[in-house]
């Protein structure tokens, strides 16, 4: 073989053809493409795993979410106490409001009563007075009847007892009790003449009415 023909061979060998070079690119892309399609073929598998983990993860914690909310049976007998208690303490104050209302309303009628029990002998006085000749009135047991009359009257005052104003009033039957009648023009129609038995009132509540004689 001439010296031109075996250089002419190494330059071949040196110099590979286009051809050849196209083939080995065409490979070289290939297997390129084929690396990438293995990751993201394991990427998709690690993902598709994750999610059996994490739903493994939220049954744990449901779990022990459902443990969590369980309640001790201790606890409920507690609350069971404590509300029993406060029913307890709201039964006790309404006893006692219900009772202080009876007493007091037993108070008032033991005053009434009284107080009816005393006021005739304050008429028994006031009478006694009246009928005391007027020659007679500066005398020592006239004097000591006005100041028994007049303690009396203090004494119911600060009780709370008043007299129910009649005499020049309206006829009220709520205060007073009409037992006469007469003509009098003097008077309106309806009005209090003549008062015959003093009335009161205790706290603003009629004891006795009063007895009157009223014009027509």
């Amino acid at each position: 073989m001439s010296e031109d023909k075996r250089e002419q061979e190494f330059m071949e060998e040196e110099n590979p053809s286009v051809e050849e070079r196209q083939e080995e690119s065409c490979v070289e892309q290939e297997a390129a493409e084929t690396e990438k399609q293995e990751e993201a073929g394991a990427q998709e598998s690690t993902a598709s795993e994750e999610p059996s983990g994490a739903g493994e993860d939220g049954a744990k914690e449901e779990k022990k979410g459902f443990f969590k909310k369980k309640k001790d049976p201790r606890d409920e007998k507690i609350e069971a106490l404590a509300d029993q208690v406060k029913r307890q303490m709201a039964e006790f104050e309404n006893f006692r409001k219900r009772t202080d209302k009876e007493k007091s309303a037993m108070y008032e009628m033991g005053a009434r009563d009284i107080i009816e029990r005393i006021l005739p002998v304050v008429d028994n006085l006031e009478r006694g007075l009246a009928a005391v000749p007027e020659g007679e009135k500066g005398s020592s047991i006239a004097e000591g009847m006005e100041k028994i009359y007049k303690q009396f009257q203090k004494t119911l005052e600060e009780a709370g007892v008043k007299a129910i104003e009649a005499v020049g009033q309206e006829f009220d039957p709520n205060f007073h009790n009409a037992v006469m009648h007469v003509e009098d023009e003097s008077l309106g129609e309806n009005i209090v003449a003549e008062e015959l038995q003093k009335g009161y009132l205790y706290r603003e509540n009629v004891v006795r009415h009063s007895m009157v004689k009223v014009a027509n």
